[in-house]
């Protein structure tokens, strides 16, 4: 006599990329996006965030169900026109000077007035903003007297350069 058994329920045995395949395509690039994210932080590139930012567009494509043609095309469109238009703005304020002037910066275009004669070869002192600096003529041929006002045009060391 045979015993029957009951039949293995029948398991599903796919393996690992059957599982891989079925991530959707918007996933992928939110995880590309997410890794172009790690090198702008470690690097402080731009150009990756906006690289980044194509990304998401191209997720955005996927989930609203275009096909990967659309998809690649937002992700070139997007990243390129960040680029082309974000990089040139960024360079141009990098490349300005700080509203702000501080330290010695700041002192420059001050006036101050004329504590001991001031010529071309130093010794003088002027008081500029608060405080006593040496000073000396940008003028060799001029001296500034006691009590006159006079312009800094720069610093050199602790010795203010008047005008």
């Amino acid at each position: 006599m045979q015993t029957r058994t009951a039949p293995c329920p029948r398991r599903d045995l796919r393996n690992y990329h059957d599982h891989v395949n079925d991530i959707d395509a918007w996933v992928w690039w939110l995880i590309g996006a997410a890794g172009l994210g790690i090198p702008l932080v470690v690097t402080a590139m731009p150009e990756f965030g906006m690289l980044a930012v194509g990304a998401v567009a191209a997720a955005i494509m996927a989930g609203l169900g275009f096909g990967m043609v659309v998809q690649v095309l937002a992700f070139v469109v997007v990243s390129v026109a960040l680029i082309a238009v974000v990089r040139p703005v960024a360079a141009r304020h990098r490349a300005q000077r700080p509203q702000l002037a501080t330290g010695i910066e700041a002192l420059k275009g001050k006036q101050a007035v004329v504590l001991e004669r001031v010529d071309g070869t130093g010794g003088g002192r002027i008081k500029l903003a608060g405080e006593v600096w040496s000073a000396r003529a940008l003028d060799t041929d001029h001296a500034y007297e006691v009590g006159q006002e006079v312009d800094v045009v720069d610093i050199e060391g602790a010795t203010a350069i008047i005008m």
